[in-house]
């Protein structure tokens, strides 16, 4: 046994199935789950689930480092804290920019000024104070730029914890996903060990190809073991594809991150 929650993004896996029944048939199976845009999802049919939905993207559109892309993610992230307060959903995440279907940046950039930073990090604070008025958490994910989201700013995990405790809120913490920061950054177990005061959420896949640990090069148990060395309490969430059946590639992301005593 463990402190910390199990949960599975509900994007990525029973693909067969309405998005509903996908959050139920997790949560049937012992999981929390999560969720990326809520305006395309019947918000009803998902509270009737009576699932634990324990993050969802936190905006619609916007940006955190320039002021007109500021002022849409503030107006959006509004507008996600009401459907947040329906779920009784308590994370919300966000990017350093918008992403399209494909993952890309809607505004690319090559080079982060110095004036980007101090705006993403008004930006942020703002959102923090949002998030504390409605007693949610927002949370800032890192991103790999190599595979999966090129040209995306404050995308290393060394970003989005800088930019984090800049910011010091409680409402306001970093969605760690080892996925992206083995690909940009590795030294996963020395990663969580420095963020993990700052972290909101811990979300995890292998590396190639973004499927359950134990499909690629990542030891997940060891990063298991440092995390409830750590006492970490809070949530671990599979954001990832299911190499084979379903219900079996859940069962081995639930094995790597069982603890024995």
């Amino acid at each position: 046994m463990t402190g910390f929650r199990l949960a599975v993004c509900a994007e990525m896996v029973f693909l067969d199935l309405p998005f509903p029944e996908r959050v139920a048939r997790i949560a049937e199976l012992g999981f929390e789950a999560e969720m990326w845009n809520w305006a395309d999802k019947d918000i009803d049919a998902l509270v009737k689930t009576g699932a634990t939905i324990s993050s969802m993207t936190g905006y619609l559109t916007g940006t955190l480092a320039d002021p007109d892309g500021a002022e849409q993610l503030l107006r959006t992230a509004r507008l996600s804290i009401e459907v947040a307060e329906r779920l009784g959903c308590p994370r919300l995440n966000i990017h350093g920019t918008g992403l399209d279907d494909r993952g890309l940046p809607v505004v690319a950039a090559a080079v982060v000024t110095p004036q980007m930073w101090l705006t993403a990090a008004r930006t942020l604070g703002r959102l923090a104070e949002l998030g504390e008025r409605a007693g949610r958490t927002f949370t800032l994910e890192n991103l790999n730029t190599s595979v999966d989201h090129p040209g995306t700013p404050f995308a290393r995990a060394a970003d989005t914890l800088a930019l984090v405790e800049a910011v010091d809120s409680p409402h306001l913490r970093l969605n760690l996903d080892l996925y992206h920061a083995q690909i940009g950054e590795g030294n996963l177990v020395q990663l969580v060990e420095r963020a993990l005061p700052f972290v909101g959420e811990i979300q995890v896949a292998d590396v190639p190809g973004r499927q359950e640990p134990g499909t690629g090069e990542i030891h997940y148990p060891a990063v298991a073991a440092a995390l409830d060395r750590l006492g970490y309490q809070g949530v671990v969430a599979l954001e990832g594809w299911a190499s084979a059946e379903t219900a079996i590639a859940l069962e081995r992301f639930r094995h790597a991150f069982t603890i024995s005593r």
